[in-house]
């Protein structure tokens, strides 16, 4: 059964080996487990739902509680605390667009508002609603993920949005086709959460981001049913497709979308190999893919977050040891980076793509070590969120944050946001752990990924101060540094305060005029991307 106060199925786990225990000691200190609630005291600490009983709608706590609640550090503190003084009043279950009109039509006679919800996977604070004064009814998608329509001969497959990954990778791969969109939130995460938030996968390098696999599909708003066609190509004015990614809810619920898919690869493969410098790593795979070599996956760990992977895998010790020995022949030494590449296609494509990929890594003064590290990330990809689960229940607690920026700002910026970072615990002597990976790459920029860990303490409002801090020194550096405020995890109520720094006032005024063109009531107005009906902007 999926876990209702951390990530994943209650079956999995990803444990801290003593070797990561005691590399996190070493920087951080001696950690205090938590005492979390239990899921009885969870649920008895939710306010009453202010929603009548209606047929179809579920106002039991465990359902407001398993469909209320996100995955970033505030939903954790939150249920982990049994501190939930805002959630959902109710979850609606649809299992068709007539039934999700259906139910909108009920939430508005109630005076509610209405929360869509996919896999509940958002690290942005999606599902908060904070300052909603209304009723708020959850919309689950999760009985809507029928494989719609397969043209086989136009590569292209209509979902209902509430189809999770692997169930939509499963229907396509039975029929020789992928979409090959692997976020790291696979295993929960929807297709319609996907192209609600714009979200990237490991393999965008090749097949694409979201907003370039999705050809059309439609949305239930507040007036009326959007339907956008899927032609393959189109001058007669703005896409509306665009519209719709990114929108996080706030236009209406998307209830199936067409998607461009692919046969199936012969092959793919993926490669390791280490950098000796962030310079030299930057450099290598910024020249890869402005070569164009035909790769669907390019990604760069820095020096900390390569020595850190390494001992959290369990590679410390004395398997450290023989590959630093083994590096230090080749000329890498203590500033190695890691970098993975992958490639998919015909088996003479790909050994083509990872000749010139290992080219240009020799060119750079690398050394290849091949498909024994590139393999194992890729089979152990999706195992890094459940460490999170490990970490907590030992007194340790990791956030993430990521932008994309041209590359010649890219350097400095790591080191800023870093040190902003850094500071905005070292205010009460807390130490973190940070680092960094080039998770997505781009011919004319890069996004940057980066990763802090730091302990719990025993006062919940004391982490979420502190918290507070980091993610707004983080947000003010990206806004400094002219970076989009995400590059994958999309807005929601966390990064909302620097949305019209992105945006400007122009943009921010399009942004409101499309919300109030569909939903003048504001019967989605939850928080997410704009408060206020689309009528205003704030934190």
């Amino acid at each position: 059964m999926r876990r209702w106060n951390g990530w994943g199925d209650d079956t999995t786990s990803h444990d801290v080996n003593p070797g990561a225990q005691a590399f996190l000691e070493a920087r951080l200190g001696t950690a205090t487990p938590p005492k979390d609630a239990t899921l009885e005291q969870a649920i008895g600490a939710l306010p009453p739902s202010r929603l009548k009983e209606v047929p179809g709608i579920d106002t039991g706590g465990e359902a407001r509680l398993r469909h209320g609640v996100g995955q970033s550090l505030p939903d954790w503190v939150a249920v982990r605390n049994a501190r939930l003084p805002a959630l959902l009043d109710g979850v609606a279950f649809p299992a068709n667009a007539d039934e999700v009109r259906g139910f909108l039509a009920t939430a508005r006679d109630a005076g509610a508002v209405v929360l869509p919800w996919g896999g509940g996977t958002s690290v942005a604070g999606h599902l908060s609603v904070a300052g909603v004064d209304k009723p708020v009814l959850g919309l689950s998608m999760e009985r809507m993920t029928d494989l719609v329509d397969l043209d086989a001969a136009g590569c292209l497959a209509t979902f209902q949005a509430g189809v999770q990954g692997p169930a939509l990778e499963a229907a396509l791969n039975a029929r020789g086709f992928t979409l090959g969109h692997y976020p790291q939130s696979f295993e929960l995460s929807t297709l319609g959460g996907w192209v609600a938030t714009r979200s990237a996968g490991h393999f965008s390098r090749g097949y694409g981001r979201i907003e370039g696999l999705f050809a059309g599909g439609e949305v239930v708003t507040a007036r009326d049913t959007l339907r956008i066609a899927p032609v393959p190509a189109s001058a007669a004015g703005p896409d509306l497709r665009q519209v719709v990614l990114g929108s996080e809810g706030r236009l209406g619920v998307i209830t199936s979308a067409t998607m461009k898919v692919m046969p199936l690869p012969a092959r793919q493969a993926f490669s390791g190999c280490f950098l000796p410098d962030p310079a030299a790593g930057m450099a290598c795979i910024r020249d890869i893919v402005q070569s164009g070599t035909d790769l669907i996956m390019a990604r760069l760990s820095l020096p900390e977050e390569t020595r850190t992977g390494l001992v959290l895998s369990g590679h410390g010790g004395f398997k450290a040891r023989v590959l630093d020995g083994w590096l230090a022949l080749h000329g890498v030494r203590e500033d190695a980076c890691l970098m993975l590449v992958g490639a998919a296609g015909s088996s003479s494509r790909v050994s083509s793509a990872l000749a010139e990929s290992h080219a240009l890594v020799r060119k750079h003064g690398g050394v290849v070590i091949g498909g024994i590290a590139g393999n194992k990330w890729y089979r152990t990809r999706f195992e890094f969120p459940y460490l999170r689960n490990s970490l907590w229940e030992r007194g340790y607690g990791i956030d993430t944050l990521e932008t994309a920026m041209p590359w010649g700002r890219v350097p400095q910026y790591i080191t800023t946001v870093e040190s902003a970072i850094r500071q905005a615990f070292e205010t009460e002597n807390e130490k973190i752990h940070i680092f960094t990976h080039l998770s997505h790459v781009y011919p004319h920029g890069t996004s940057a990924y980066t990763t802090y860990l730091f302990r719990l303490g025993d006062d919940p409002d004391a982490l979420l101060a502190r918290w507070g801090r980091a993610k707004t020194a983080a947000g003010d550096t990206i806004a400094r540094f002219a970076g989009t405020i995400s590059h994958q995890h999309g807005v929601g109520h966390d990064h909302r305060a620097w949305l019209p720094a992105e945006k400007g006032a122009v943009g921010m005024s399009m942004l409101r005029s499309a919300v109030r063109a569909v939903d003048p009531d504001g019967l989605f107005d939850t928080g997410n991307l704009l408060r206020g009906g689309g009528e205003e902007v704030g934190a």
